[in-house]
């Protein structure tokens, strides 16, 4: 097996414990303990924070479903394509459960130092999130 097909089968196999099952502490056996995750919060999370995230996600959406639609991988550098499904049925970031089913979509840009990702940068649009669940409208004029 090459090395790019190792690490694309290390990243279906965690992100389907972390995020399909909840066992975030999977992730310590992909990211780097010096992991830093950037999106649109001007603050990169790091692994606890990143952990916590996927929780509280999970909690909110507990029927949650991540797909892995495509993993590029060349070199010291990953780029994958998702989208999840999951039904709100619990509170998420202060937002009451509105029982209503969602998806989203994004993609994940990683770097690799050695055998573990030490950063991530990761596109998607939280507005598509909260206008499913009906919290704003977009694309309305």
């Amino acid at each position: 097996m090459s090395r790019a097909d190792a690490r694309r089968a290390l990243i279906e196999q965690v992100w389907a414990a972390a995020w399909g099952r909840g066992d975030v502490d999977a992730l310590d056996t992909l990211l780097s303990p010096a992991y830093l995750r950037h999106s649109q919060d001007p603050h990169p999370q790091d692994l606890d924070g990143f952990k916590s995230a996927i929780v509280s996600t999970r909690t909110a959406f507990p029927d949650l479903v991540t797909t892995l639609d495509d993993i590029l991988v060349e070199g010291d550098r990953a780029a994958i394509r998702w989208h999840s499904t999951g039904t709100h049925e619990n509170a998420l970031l202060g937002v009451p459960p509105t029982g209503r089913r969602v998806e989203v979509s994004g993609a994940t840009f990683a770097r690799f130092e050695g055998e573990r990702i030490v950063e991530e940068h990761v596109t998607w649009d939280p507005r598509a999130l909260l206008a499913a669940l009906g919290i704003i409208q977009v694309g309305q004029d």
